[in-house]
């Protein structure tokens, strides 16, 4: 991979986590029943950080789980012959809740589909959105996410690679070539 371009840095990155809960708390008219599940394995963190915004900003704590949705990709087959799979651990019910949904990056929208079949077999919730840091265009379903950090328009061969201090020792957001 050949580096093209760094889209965001560690304060970019926290501008909009920051952002996004602000509208996450406006477009649902405040946090009442208001829970955020990061889908593996950068939304985990990525709902982490949104939730202490919340909770900076409405003094609130919003419950978080995370979500494993290898079991229910429709690629399954073209991805391992036996997928490892690590605990989904959502400890709380989500029937009647909004769930917001929290990824790093939007493509295909294939994972968003996987993870919406996955949070209605816990529950049924009362509404679920999406959260992405990037979306880069490319949907493969009617799909769109009701939040988006940053729009990027990529071409089919540029990977988005987000970073994060959690799980990569760093914060960023970088486009590289194939």
């Amino acid at each position: 991979m050949k580096f093209k371009a760094q889209i965001m840095d560690e304060a970019a990155v926290e501008r909009t986590l920051i952002r996004i809960a602000h509208q996450i708390i406006e477009k649902n008219d405040g946090t009442d029943g208001l829970c955020l599940i990061g889908i593996k394995t950068r939304g985990i963190p990525l709902a982490g950080r949104i939730a202490e915004n919340i909770s900076r900003i409405e003094g609130v704590d919003i419950p978080v789980g995370k979500l494993d949705i290898s079991l229910y990709r429709d690629d399954l087959s073209n991805i391992a012959d036996s997928p490892i799979v690590s605990d989904t651990s959502v400890p709380f019910d989500v029937t009647g809740k909004t769930v917001v949904l929290v990824d790093d990056v939007i493509f295909t929208c294939r994972t968003a589909r996987a993870a919406m079949d996955a949070v209605t077999d816990l529950g049924r919730p009362a509404r679920i959105q999406l959260f992405c840091l990037i979306d880069r265009g490319h949907s493969e379903l009617p799909i769109r996410a009701t939040y988006v950090g940053k729009n990027i328009p990529t071409s089919l061969s540029e990977i988005v690679s987000v970073k994060l201090t959690e799980t990569d020792g760093e914060t960023s957001v970088s486009i590289y070539e194939k």
